[in-house]
């Protein structure tokens, strides 16, 4: 049984090297030590334009201009390869943007590499910075925890859904009522319009909103952790699989304004062949 055992387990790791030998991987060199990391087939426009960049030597010399314990540090702006301590980093880039590759297979868990972006308001397509990117570092939540957070987020996105519920033509009634209830202020009546059409908003959902984090998804954010708010919402393109310990130095270098670290954090990025 238990040399069965070490046979199984030989050959599942045996496997995950083999399937990670397979993948691009690249190095990012700092001084506090080199992560190695993978880059996703499945994000083929990040993939190249990341592989494109270091190859030009585009992040050679750039800093991780903003840094947060506990949640990411971020990188790849090409003006602060000359900024002074003093300056203020994050809106550089090569001049275009990546459409968003966003699957839900890749989570934020510790190690992530993420392509950062401007915010929804100004980017409602969530396409990516063509050269800035972060890494996750975050943080490991109890089962409950993830649970809430995973209703909270439910909730949001139920509110989200009753708009664009009560505005389509075709429910119009549903409005109708709706005003006329707002207008008599008659808060029991509101409960129970919202009672009535929230199976209907629930069909409106994906099956992974309804039912929440995964079992995948359970087991990172609550063993080796990360920023499950982050899932669909930013691309997440390639992992670190070597040098997770290099994320938490540098995460923990101490920052001033902007959280930009008070000494520079310079990297270097080769591809591994």
């Amino acid at each position: 049984m238990f040399r069965s055992f070490i046979v199984i387990l030989f050959l599942t790791t045996a496997n995950i090297l083999s399937c990670h030998a397979q993948q691009t991987k690249v190095k990012i060199s700092t001084k506090y030590g080199d992560m190695i990391a993978i880059l996703y087939d499945e994000t083929p426009k990040h993939k190249e334009n990341f592989l494109k960049l270091t190859k030009d030597g585009f992040y050679d010399g750039t800093i991780f201009h903003r840094v947060i314990k506990n949640f990411m540090i971020q990188g790849g702006d090409p003006n602060s390869k000359t900024a002074d301590i003093n300056d203020q980093l994050g809106n550089g880039g090569p001049g275009y943007t990546i459409p968003a590759e966003i699957n839900p297979k890749f989570l934020h868990k510790k190690g992530a590499l993420s392509a950062a972006r401007l915010g929804d308001q100004a980017n409602p397509e969530k396409n990516s910075s063509g050269s800035q990117f972060y890494i996750v570092q975050g943080s490991v939540y109890p089962e409950n925890a993830l649970q809430s957070m995973a209703n909270n987020k439910k909730q949001k996105l139920k509110g989200v859904k009753f708009k664009e519920f009560i505005q389509d033509p075709k429910n119009v009634d549903y409005l109708t009522r709706y005003k006329k209830l707002q207008e008599e202020k008659d808060k029991l009546g509101l409960q129970e319009f919202v009672k009535e059409i929230d199976p209907m908003l629930d069909a409106m959902l994906t099956k992974e909103e309804v039912s929440g984090y995964t079992a995948e998804q359970l087991e990172a954010y609550s063993t080796v952790g990360g920023a499950p708010h982050l899932d669909g919402e930013y691309t997440v393109f390639g992992e670190v699989i070597e040098g997770l310990d290099v994320i938490d130095k540098i995460a923990a270098v101490p920052t001033q304004r902007g959280d930009r670290p008070t000494e520079d954090v310079k990297m270097t990025v080769t591809v591994i062949k």
